[in-house]
């Protein structure tokens, strides 16, 4: 390995260590970059994967004071995105790429719309606590969706980020930093435990040397995301995690 390379793998794994924690998407940085220098699908889906896990971690530090009093919220929805992971993860290793593929953008497409009406509808979810009328199956369809979104992330990663808080965008309405908060706890749990099958399970795919220089160059992302993300207004954070899911499909669709 050249010191080019590793230089382009560090610095992408900070690309996607500062991305990962302000919106998500990440991967779409760190597995073309693979791609490009010569790494197996696989091995690159799998070192990727279990290297930015350093990154969610200290992207998830960094939110911590967004997260205090909300443990209760956290250890109901982690078991959710804990075993949607496992599920992924378990498909990945069975089924070829095809089988998921056309549903990945669908899936982005509508998180984004999600995001953009989430205004509207956490103000029809606050009037409704005011109301003491939260629908029966309100907290059915949040344990839903992440679920599928844990199922997602374990399986392709991508993007996980945008389907989390188009998820929360629909169904909460709390405050969007805090929102994203959760979405950096639950989408490292995600990659935690997608990390841990493939190493129990798809060893021979894994480059170590690059798990090592994405693992340093995402965890320095991940703190570097945590203090620019927790400073942008509502609005533009909208309008990021728009932008970016926006060339996630584009990427995904027309430069497969």
């Amino acid at each position: 390995m050249s010191v080019v390379e590793v230089a382009a793998i560090v610095a992408a794994g900070f690309a996607a260590g500062t991305i990962n924690t302000i919106v998500g998407s990440g991967s779409l940085i760190t597995f073309p970059t693979l791609l490009v220098l010569g790494y197996p699908p696989l091995t690159a889906n799998v070192s990727n994967n279990i290297g930015l896990v350093p990154g969610g971690v200290s992207g998830s530090f960094g939110y911590r004071e967004e997260l205090k009093g909300r443990s209760r919220t956290l250890w109901r929805l982690g078991p959710l995105s804990f075993v949607g992971s496992v599920v992924g993860a378990s498909l990945l290793l069975v089924l070829p790429p095809e089988a998921f593929k056309a549903i990945v953008p669908v899936l982005i497409a509508l998180a984004l719309l999600l995001v953009l009406i989430g205004p509207w509808l956490q103000r029809r979810a606050a009037a409704r606590s005011e109301d003491d009328e939260q629908p029966v199956w309100h907290p059915w369809a949040l344990g839903t969706g992440i679920f599928v979104a844990g199922m997602y992330g374990g399986y392709f990663g991508a993007a996980q980020g945008v389907l989390l808080m188009g998820i929360f965008s629909a169904l909460s309405s709390e405050p969007l930093q805090r929102l994203n908060a959760y979405k950096n706890v639950l989408s490292s749990i995600v990659n935690a435990v997608a990390a841990v099958t493939f190493v129990l399970f798809a060893r021979e795919s894994i480059d170590w040397w690059v798990v090592l220089l994405i693992a340093i160059g995402s965890f320095l992302g991940g703190v570097v995301g945590a203090r620019v993300g927790r400073r942008i207004p509502p609005t533009a954070l909208r309008a990021l995690i728009v932008l970016i899911g926006t060339v996630a499909i584009v990427k995904l669709v027309f430069f497969p």
